[in-house]
């Protein structure tokens, strides 16, 4: 693809960034009259769902669903229509971004979401059978969006990143941005806000009808070094203080953006310019913040009152908030793959706090271990560091190769103890505050999925006291790599 198709997307939208188009005031109060076999698949959805909340087995977000899905295969298109949807996807921070989405369109009328992050189909339809309100922010898993787009019709598309994640069970990047490229082609009444730092964002947009470019940032390329369009080697280099991209081969390019995120500061060409203050941590969610903000100003929301809405916001679902473990303040935070690990490092490198990395390598996770080594673990040299999880050995040889010391242990339990015994300070009393053990009274626990979803389940988990006090250095871990030699399954607890 050449430069002029993405030039002509980005012409068609220019009157789009500028003025609000106000389709989320202008619209009924509720979704169509449903046929009457899908209104009964309706309430039997919410029943399965409720059931489940009652019965302790989960939160309902996808049994519903299920049960929908059996007895009216089209029930996500019917229950989609007379809706005004916003579907939120990408590799990273989709479910941060959909939350951040749902707050700002929240603010002029009532709108729902699929918060607990059930982004499956099964997930969309719980939540579109559970609420018969008009409007809808959906998050939607990045290999299910083209389906999603051509089943409900979506007003708006937000599209945040790609890159890889879990290839052991998911597509290449460059296949789903292929099956994004063909859904957002045939959908033309659809608006795409697109993050234009992205290549592959970039290409699979730019065929779409309505594009929004926002440059919302690219701080791992490591997944777009080649054209999305015909596989040349893409030149990078900067313009003013953003970073620019561009195909020598086919003339695939970086478009101008119509909104930019420059450092704390969104300005959206024609409107205006609006400081992005945020209680979430780092670089990553004032992206999510920025694409939130434009997608809101798109469906009518002015920007101030998006941005101001998303302001107080200091976790979503558990990411970022504060548990306490074993009597110690501890902030979990969810990185999942090389890109969501690398903007993870960056954050913790704001402060000095103890790490806690949790790796289990589990089938949710992706059994595959060997993007560790994609990961700039190099960053976290000299911190206090422990390495917990099924796969800690695979990680701990990971840090080992990179030269950064660290302690092996059984949990997190485990090194939160290990770290008030060589700070000397007891712990409290049953029911006391927790134990303030470092300066900024907390420590920071980076987990994959399964682990951060066990922590955030059972936070007050205490593991058996840990006998393990060697701190692991490359001299020490020979002594230990008997097993990695052996080459353990992925995925399996050692």
């Amino acid at each position: 693809m050449g430069p002029a198709a993405v030039s002509r997307a980005s012409a068609a939208t220019t009157a789009t960034a500028g003025v609000p188009r106000a389709l989320w005031a202008h619209h009924p109060e509720s979704a169509a009259r449903l046929a009457p076999w899908v209104r009964f698949a309706r309430v039997t959805a919410v029943a399965a769902s409720n059931l489940s909340r009652l019965l302790r087995r989960g939160d309902g977000g996808v049994i519903g669903g299920t049960v929908a899905l059996r007895m009216a295969p089209d029930i996500l298109t019917r229950l989609g229509r007379g809706r005004v949807l916003a579907c939120v996807s990408g590799t990273n921070g989709k479910t941060t971004a959909t939350r951040l989405s749902a707050m700002a369109l929240g603010t002029r009328l009532p709108v729902i979401s699929n918060s607990s992050g059930a982004n499956l189909t099964a997930g969309l339809v719980t939540t579109l059978c559970r609420h018969r309100t008009g409007r809808a922010v959906l998050e939607v898993d990045e290999m299910y969006l083209a389906g999603v787009v051509r089943s409900v019709q979506p007003r708006v598309v937000v599209l945040l990143n790609l890159s890889r994640d879990q290839l052991d069970r998911t597509a290449e990047p460059h296949r789903i941005a292929a099956s994004w490229r063909a859904a957002l082609c045939d959908a033309r009444s659809c608006i795409v806000v697109a993050n234009c730092d992205d290549p592959r964002v970039t290409w699979a947009a730019a065929g779409a009808a309505n594009v929004v470019w926002v440059s919302a940032g690219q701080s791992w390329t490591g997944d777009s070094y080649v054209c999305p369009a015909c596989g040349d080697v893409l030149h990078r280099g900067i313009a003013g203080t953003h970073v620019t991209w561009h195909c020598p081969r086919c003339g695939l390019a970086r478009p101008d953006p119509d909104a930019a995120l420059t450092g704390r500061r969104l300005t959206l060409r024609g409107v205006g310019s609006w400081r992005v203050t945020l209680s979430l941590p780092g670089r990553a969610n004032r992206a999510n913040a920025a694409m939130a903000a434009v997608a809101a100003h798109v469906l009518g929301v002015p920007v101030h009152e998006a941005l101001s809405s998303m302001r107080d916001i200091d976790a979503v679902e558990g990411r970022y908030g504060v548990h306490t473990i074993d009597g110690v303040a501890c902030r979990l935070i969810l990185a999942k793959n090389p890109a969501g690990w690398a903007e993870t490092i960056d954050l913790v490198g704001e402060n000095d706090r103890p790490l806690v990395l949790a790796v289990n390598a589990r089938p949710v996770d992706g059994l595959d271990t060997s993007w560790l080594y994609d990961v700039p673990f190099e960053r976290l040299a000299g911190r206090r560091l422990w390495v917990t999880g099924a796969a800690a050995v695979d990680l701990s040889l990971r840090l080992s190769y990179g030269r950064v010391p660290h302690r092996l242990v059984r949990d997190v339990s485990a090194a939160v103890r290990d770290w008030s015994t060589h700070r000397a300070i007891p712990a409290p009393p049953e029911g006391a505050a927790p134990v303030d053990v470092t300066p900024a009274g907390c420590i920071d626990v980076i987990a994959d999925y399964s682990n951060f979803r066990q922590l955030r389940s059972h936070p007050q988990i205490t593991g058996r006291p840990s006998t393990d006090r060697t701190a692991i250095s490359p001299r020490t871990i020979a002594v230990r790599s008997t097993s990695v030699a052996r080459g353990p399954r992925p995925g399996r607890a050692l």
